[in-house]
């Protein structure tokens, strides 16, 4: 059974890689779905869904970011899976 979430991160998160960072780190797990997007200056939105390992890893990966981000908020919330997603994007 995966586990889904919908987070919003906000802070020196546009502009710096984080979306592309993202999507690299993404590439190395085999469940892992969803998308990363900005969604206003210092805003950042992701869905992240698959098996809870992976999902949690790429959760911790998301609380920090890249070494060229800051995370000053990190707001999380469980989502229902969904089977619209076949992998994870850049939106």
């Amino acid at each position: 059974m995966g586990k889904a979430f919908h987070i919003i991160i906000e802070g020196r998160v546009t502009g710096v890689g984080f979306r592309y960072l993202a999507m690299d780190y993404a590439e190395q797990f085999s469940s892992l779905k969803g998308y990363i997007r900005n969604i206003g200056y210092g805003q950042v939105e992701a869905v992240v869904q698959g098996e809870p390992d992976e999902v949690e890893q790429m959760v911790q990966w998301l609380r920090r970011g890249p070494d060229s981000a800051r995370v000053d908020q990190f707001r999380i919330n469980p989502v229902p899976l969904s089977d619209t997603l076949d992998s994870f994007s850049i939106r």
